[in-house]
């Protein structure tokens, strides 16, 4: 395996799940480990923007200096827990996902 691989994850999506995308893995991990912080274990979880709010104060410098992307790839972790039933959805409107 080249090192470029070594260094990439497949994301998966839980909306559409034959849309695979190869991405950075330290930034994916930076951004998996600051939404599993920050998400609660029950339902009725976070809305998109509440968690985007909550992960702000502890997102990486290192990997989203300012912010930058911060959403694209909060959303991608988030469809990509899903697709793993690492985090679930809930029925409600606005969507809200939690922690299983």
């Amino acid at each position: 395996m080249a090192k470029d691989e070594a260094e990439k994850y497949l994301m998966e999506n839980a909306v559409s799940p034959d849309h695979k995308v190869r991405v950075d893995k330290a930034r994916f991990m930076a951004m998996k480990e600051a939404v599993l912080a920050v998400l609660p274990a029950e339902a009725p979880g976070m809305t998109p923007a509440e968690l985007r709010e909550a992960i702000r104060p502890i997102l990486s410098q290192e990997h989203f200096p300012g912010g930058e992307k911060a959403g694209w790839w909060m959303k991608g972790v988030q469809l990509d827990l899903e697709f793993k039933g690492i985090i679930a959805r809930g029925s409600t409107k606005p969507v809200k996902v939690y922690k299983l």
